[in-house]
């Protein structure tokens, strides 16, 4: 079980990184992915329309970067209730000290102000545990900086099934090492430092958003001597240029090779490796989106029931 926050569209980090391991899930495992809604409420609870448009462009990049409804479950997590019952359930059982000593509790705050300093801030980690407690699934993909997250939730559904019986399934992290994508701007390529590459951009809106990167600050003219290995264009080229990465460096270094028509090679090969997704997703418009939903919340509903009548069971809440 795996899922994403609604946003805005993703980037070419995205596609490279977790989505290219979505798309293999679904031939060895149940999978199950999420359109995260309510946790963007975290932050962004004043704008709710943003949230409601961002999360049919989640899922149409989903789709063009090859995720298949007819093999995986996609669902809207507000769209299922039971998540939501779940954590009023494991929020009698959670000391609020563990949910204070979540690493990016204080991280976040200091990074995006008081504000967000809610209730609902507080029990993100707890709601994440849900999303994943609900499908009883044992397998969850995150990076590194997610691990804290997850080991709360092992913590709370081993509280749980130690108060009331064997019952909800204890996750185990699956680590992911997403390959490190720079932005046009040399920084990690990230919607918050608006230096991206997005899927959904049209071929003029890469080429334009690749001849304005920055290169090299001491390779000024053509014929200057580059370092490729801390110039942003030179690493995108090992994403859709592979084969000529050796090529472009010799001739980076050697100063033959000059930044405009270095960027030029990279538009143009960007370009031709996103066709086919930009394709796929040009086919594809929110009315299916609200098809594929549609069948993925219930298909959904049908595994978060099952779960939450046991819990119930198991607390004594029916006979």
């Amino acid at each position: 079980m795996s899922g994403m926050r609604p946003s805005g569209r993703l980037h070419i980090g995205h596609l490279v990184g977790a989505l290219a391991q979505w798309v293999n899930y679904p031939d060895s495992v149940d999978a199950f992915f999420e359109i995260a809604d309510l946790h963007a409420f975290t932050t962004k609870y004043d704008d709710p329309q943003a949230i409601r448009d961002d999360s049919d462009e989640v899922v149409l990049d989903w789709l063009a970067a090859g995720l298949d409804p007819q093999r995986a479950t996609i669902f809207l997590q507000t769209a299922i209730p039971e998540i939501f019952e779940l954590h009023t359930y494991l929020s009698m059982i959670v000391p609020v000290a563990w949910l204070q000593r979540v690493p990016t509790y204080k991280e976040q705050i200091e990074a995006l102000g008081a504000d967000i300093a809610t209730y609902g801030f507080l029990g993100y980690p707890l709601l994440q545990l849900c999303d994943i407690a609900v499908f009883r699934a044992d397998s969850v993909p995150v990076g590194r900086d997610q691990l804290s997250h997850l080991e709360f939730g092992r913590e709370v559904v081993r509280r749980f099934n130690f108060l009331y019986g064997p019952t909800l399934v204890e996750p185990t992290a699956t680590l992911s090492e997403f390959p490190a994508v720079p932005g046009t701007d040399g920084r990690k390529m990230s919607k918050s430092y608006g230096n991206t590459i997005d899927i959904a951009d049209d071929a003029e809106t890469t080429t334009k958003k690749v001849r304005a990167m920055i290169t090299d600050p001491l390779k000024v003219r053509r014929n200057d001597p580059g370092r490729p290995e801390i110039c942003p264009v030179f690493a995108l080229h090992h994403l859709a240029n592979a084969a000529r990465v050796a090529l472009i460096e010799e001739r980076c270094r050697s100063g033959e090779l000059g930044c405009v028509a270095c960027k030029g090679e990279l538009a143009e090969t960007l370009n031709a490796w996103l066709a086919p997704v930009r394709a796929r997703r040009a086919s594809l418009d929110r009315e299916r989106v609200a098809q594929i939903l549609a069948a993925g919340n219930e298909k959904a509903r049908v595994v978060a029931r099952a779960t939450l009548r046991d819990v119930r069971r198991a607390m004594k809440l029916v006979p």
